[in-house]
């Protein structure tokens, strides 16, 4: 089992900053590919940005994110983080944590990132 846990979401004006952090615990080796999807309400889940632990560590972005997206992996602290700049109302969203090992997919409970002013 991995146990995933988001935090880092709230409330910040549009053009403003936000870092997710999502710490990974429980049988964490092995675990093939961590990232990040959201959901808005009344939309589907999508994928935002996922990084590959192993295959080089490369990283995929959804279109809508990149140039203002960035996904890191601290791997001493078993930990995933999401530098979100330049954020627009349309960002607003639960954030949520993704791992996947053996394949199964792990989720964490998520984080509410709101862009408002």
């Amino acid at each position: 089992q991995v146990q995933l846990v988001e935090s880092g979401g709230g409330l910040v004006q549009p053009g403003g900053s936000l870092r997710l952090s999502c710490a990974a615990s429980g049988s964490i080796f092995s675990i093939y590919a961590m990232g990040w999807y959201r959901q808005a309400p009344g939309k589907q889940r999508e994928l935002v940005a996922s990084s590959y632990i192993t295959s080089g560590g490369s990283t995929n972005y959804a279109d809508s994110v990149k140039g203002r997206f960035t996904i890191s992996r601290d791997n001493a602290k078993n930990t995933v983080y999401l530098q979100m700049n330049s954020l627009k109302p349309e960002d607003t969203a639960v954030y949520l944590c993704n791992a996947v090992k053996d394949g199964r997919l792990y989720w964490g409970k998520g984080t509410l990132v709101t862009v408002s002013s």
